[in-house]
C-alpha cells in the first residue's frame, strides 16, 4: 500500500547537501522567499517538502558575493519516499529485482533504517532533481517580483525560472571522499584491468556507466580485427582468398558484436535494476513554446504549437539548410582533392625526402578542416533543432542527431567514397583512411580532455585564490568545493563520445580491408579514451544529474545501419579487386551482378543471425516474465479483493432494506 506524504515528518537533524542551486546576483527577495518556500513546503501543499540552507556564515551572515547559493538536501524518509515516486528498482533478500516501495522496504537487500547509504548518492540526486521538475505553479499566476514571468496551473516553476535568467544553474555536488576511492580505482593506477563499473554507475548514474561500458566493450570487440589486420597489413597479403577472408570476417564481426552488446547491455541494466524501470509520462521539454492550450491526452494546460508550423520549419528552411552543408562539405572535397594532385606533381618533380613528406601534408589539413566544419555544423544543428520547436526532448534529440550523424558521415566519409569507386586509387585510400584516422583522434584527444583539463586547472587555482582570501568562519572545505564546482563546465551529454565511436567504428568497418591497421589505432585510442573521459568526468566538468536508462537508445540503431552499409562497401571493394576482375575479363554485368548477389545474401545473413540471437539471455527472460506473471496475478487478486467488497456491500444493503 502507497504511502501518504501527509503522514509523514521528514525533518532531519543533521543535514547533508546533495545539490546546489544558483540564482542570479539580483534576484529579489521575495522571489527568492517564494521559491525557499515553495521547496520546503509540504507536498500537500504543493511542495517539494525537500531542505534548503544558503551559503552562509556561521555567526548567520551571508558571504559577500555568494548571497544567491543555496544548499539543497533532503531527509532520509523523504529519500525512501522519493524512490518509489520515481518507481527505482532495487534488490531484493530473495535476489530478485522488484520496484522499491516503502511498506514492503523491509525486504529489501542491505535495508536498515540507520543505512543512509541504501540510495547511492546518484540515486538520491536524481530524487531531488525529479521533485524540481515535477514542482509546479498552482495558483499563481507569475514569479513573484516579475510580471513578465507568467505561470499557469501545473507549469514548471523550475523551468520557467530558468528561461527567465533568474535561476542560473542547478547541479549536484560531488562528494569528495567517494571521488577520491573511484579516481583512484578507475584511472589513478595505469594497468590493464576492467573498469569498475558498478561504481562508476553508483557515482554518476546509469547513462554515464553504460557509455563505458560500451566503450570497454567496443575496445575489447576491435581486438580479433586488431590482431588479424596486424600480419595482413605487415606481409601485404594481396591473394584474392585472403582479401574476401578479410572481408567477410568484417561482415560477420559489425553483426555479431552489435548483437552482443544488447545481451551484454541487458546483463548490466538488470543488475542495476533500468531494465524494469517503467518508463514516465513525457512532459515538454524545457525550451518549448506556443500559445497556452489544453493537451487532449492528459487535459492539462500546457503550451500548444501546431504540427504544421514545425512541419514548414523542418522542410523549408531545415532540410534545404543541411543540403546546402552537405554541398559546402563536398565542395571542399573537391579542393582537397586539387591539393593531393598538387603534392603529388611537386613530389614526382623534386622526389626528395621533404616531397615524400608533402605527400601527407593535404590529408592532414583535410582532417583539421573536417573536424572544425563537423564542430561548428554542430551548434548550427542545435540552433535549428531548437528553433523547430520539439514538444518532447526525445524528438528534440532524435532530429538532431539526424542532422548531425547524415552531416558528419558525408564530411568524413564521403572522400573515401569518391577515392575507392570514381578514382579506383586504393593506395591513396589507404592513406587518406589511415591519416584521416589517426588527425581525428589525436584532435578528439586534445580538444576535449587535454585542453579542458588544462584550463580547468588554471581556473581552480584563481577560484581558489579567491576563496581564500575571503574570510569565513564556516566550513571552508564546502565554501571552497561550491565556489570550485559552481565555474566547472557543464558536461552536456554522450553525445559526442557516442558520436566519436561512430565514426570510429565507420573507418574500421567500411574500409578496414584496405586499412587492416584502423582496428590496431582504434583500439590505442579507445584505451586512451577511457583514461581521458574519466578524467573528464572527475576533474574537469560538474556532477551530471544521474540518468536511469535501459540501453544506448538511438545509437543502437545508428551503429547497425553503418553495419548494413558497411555490407555494401566490403562487397564492392571485394568486386573492384584485380583477382576477381581476373575472373570476369569480358562481361562487367557478370560481374557487378554477382557482386550484387553477394551482397543481398551477406544481408539476409546479417538479419537472420540478428534475429536468431536473443537481445537478453535466457535467464533474464524468464526473470522478466516471472516479474511480469507475479504482477498480473497481484491485480488479478486485488480486482478480486474489490469485487468481492463491492458484493459485501450490496448484500448488506439488500438485508437493510428488507
Amino acid at each position: 500500500m502507497k504511502e501518504s506524504w501527509s503522514a509523514f515528518d521528514t525533518f532531519e537533524p543533521h543535514f547533508r547537501p546533495l545539490v546546489v542551486i544558483e540564482l542570479a546576483k539580483d534576484t529579489k527577495e521575495e522571489t527568492k522567499e517564494w521559491l525557499i518556500q515553495r521547496i520546503v513546503d509540504k507536498k500537500k501543499n504543493g511542495g517539494a517538502q525537500l531542505l534548503v540552507k544558503p551559503l552562509v556564515k556561521e555567526d548567520g551572515g551571508k558571504i559577500d558575493g555568494n548571497q544567491n547559493l543555496y544548499l539543497v538536501g533532503a531527509s532520509h524518509l523523504r529519500l525512501l519516499l522519493g524512490a518509489e515516486t520515481v518507481g527505482l528498482v532495487k534488490e531484493c533478500n530473495d535476489n530478485s529485482m522488484r520496484t522499491f516501495t516503502y511498506s514492503s522496504r523491509n525486504t529489501f537487500k542491505d535495508f536498515a533504517e540507520d543505512n543512509h547509504d541504501f540510495l547511492t548518492m546518484a540515486e538520491r540526486q536524481y530524487i531531488i532533481k525529479h521533485e524540481f521538475e515535477n514542482l509546479r505553479a498552482r495558483d499563481e499566476r507569475m514569479i513573484p517580483g516579475y510580471p513578465q514571468a507568467k505561470l499557469y496551473p501545473g507549469k514548471s516553476i523550475m523551468r520557467r525560472l530558468l528561461t527567465n535568467g533568474i535561476l542560473l544553474q542547478i547541479f549536484p555536488l560531488h562528494d569528495t571522499e567517494e571521488l577520491k576511492k573511484l579516481r583512484y580505482t578507475w584511472y589513478g593506477q595505469v594497468k590493464i584491468s576492467y573498469q569498475p563499473l558498478d561504481e562508476i554507475r553508483c557515482y554518476f548514474g546509469e547513462t554515464i556507466a553504460l557509455y563505458f561500458g560500451f566503450l570497454e566493450y567496443f575496445t575489447f570487440a576491435l581486438v580479433p580485427m586488431a590482431l588479424i589486420g596486424i600480419p595482413y597489413y605487415v606481409f601485404a597479403w594481396e591473394d584474392y582468398d585472403k582479401y574476401v577472408m578479410f572481408a567477410s570476417f568484417n561482415l560477420l564481426w559489425s553483426t555479431v558484436i552489435l548483437e552482443v552488446w544488447k545481451r551484454c547491455c541487458a546483463i548490466m541494466t538488470y543488475r542495476w535494476g533500468t531494465l524494469l524501470m517503467k518508463r514516465q509520462f513525457e512532459e515538454p521539454r524545457p525550451g518549448f513554446h506556443g500559445v497556452l492550450g489544453i493537451n487532449s491526452v492528459t487535459g492539462k494546460e500546457e503550451p500548444v504549437y501546431s504540427s504544421i508550423k514545425r512541419q514548414i520549419r523542418i522542410y523549408l528552411v531545415s532540410l534545404p539548410f543541411v543540403c546546402l552543408c552537405l554541398y559546402f562539405s563536398l565542395y571542399v572535397m573537391m579542393i582537397y582533392f586539387e591539393l593531393e594532385t598538387w603534392a603529388l606533381d611537386f613530389h614526382e618533380e623534386n622526389e626528395s625526402y621533404f616531397s615524400n613528406l608533402m605527400l601527407f601534408v593535404p590529408s592532414i589539413i583535410y582532417a583539421i578542416v573536417i573536424e572544425m566544419m563537423n564542430r561548428v555544423y554542430r551548434y548550427a544543428a542545435e540552433f535549428l533543432t531548437s528553433w523547430e520547436n520539439h514538444r518532447l526532448e526525445s524528438s528534440h534529440q532524435n532530429h538532431l542527431i539526424l542532422k548531425v550523424l547524415v552531416f558528419n558521415f558525408l564530411n568524413c566519409f564521403a572522400s573515401l567514397f569518391y577515392i575507392a569507386f570514381v578514382l579506383f586509387d586504393m593506395k591513396l585510400l589507404r592513406q587518406s583512411l589511415a591519416t584521416l584516422l589517426i588527425t581525428s583522434q589525436i584532435l578528439n584527444q586534445f580538444v576535449e580532455a587535454l585542453l579542458p583539463y588544462w584550463l580547468q586547472k588554471r581556473h581552480n587555482k584563481k577560484v581558489k585564490k579567491r576563496v581564500y582570501s575571503v574570510k569565513v568562519d564556516t566550513d571552508l572545505s564546502l565554501f571552497e568545493q561550491v565556489n570550485l564546482e559552481k565555474e566547472m563546465g557543464t558536461y552536456i551529454g554522450t553525445f559526442d563520445d557516442y558520436l566519436e565511436l561512430f565514426l570510429q567504428f565507420g573507418y574500421v568497418s567500411l574500409f578496414s580491408c584496405v586499412y587492416p591497421l584502423a582496428a590496431v589505432f582504434a583500439v590505442l585510442n579507445n584505451i586512451t579514451e577511457m583514461y581521458s573521459d574519466a578524467l573528464k568526468m572527475c576533474r574537469v566538468f560538474k556532477r551530471p544529474f544521474s540518468q536511469p536508462t535501459e540501453n544506448i537508445g538511438v545509437w543502437q540503431l545508428a551503429f547497425e545501419t553503418m553495419s548494413v552499409i558497411s555490407v555494401v562497401t566490403n562487397c564492392a571493394l571485394i568486386g573492384l579487386s584485380p583477382q576477381v576482375n581476373a575472373i570476369f575479363p569480358d562481361s562487367k554485368t557478370d560481374l557487378i551482378l554477382i557482386v550484387v548477389l553477394v551482397e543481398h545474401i551477406l544481408l539476409a545473413l546479417k538479419f537472420v543471425m540478428a534475429f536468431v540471437i536473443p537481445d537478453k539471455p535466457r535467464d533474464i527472460r524468464i526473470k522478466l516474465a516471472r516479474l511480469e506473471f507475479e504482477s498480473l496475478e497481484a491485480l488479478k487478486q486485488q480486482q478480486m479483493k474489490l469485487a468481492a467488497e463491492s458484493l459485501k456491500e450490496e448484500t448488506h444493503g439488500e438485508k437493510k432494506m428488507n
